[in-house]
């Protein structure tokens, strides 16, 4: 089955993906350090993610940033 594209207002799917991605590379803490043009060129290479640059705003990098933090989160407390 093929994976459903995603946009830049898909926080919980992205922050899957980063997480995916980085795993404990990036703490809570490291995470809000982030540069959003690092985070914006990791977003854009997210398997499935269709968003263009152009369309990425400051409201969106921070939801990533948080939605992150949360997945970070939900898999340091098993």
């Amino acid at each position: 089955m093929e994976e459903p594209p995603i946009n830049w207002s898909d926080y919980e799917d992205i922050a899957i993906g980063l997480y995916e991605r980085f795993g404990a590379e990036f703490t809570e803490g490291k995470i809000y350090r982030i540069r959003f043009t690092d985070l914006i060129d990791w977003v854009l290479a997210i398997p499935n993610f269709e968003g263009k640059r152009e369309e990425c705003n400051e409201g969106h990098l921070e939801q990533i940033q948080a939605a992150w933090v949360y997945e970070w989160r939900d898999s340091h407390n098993d």
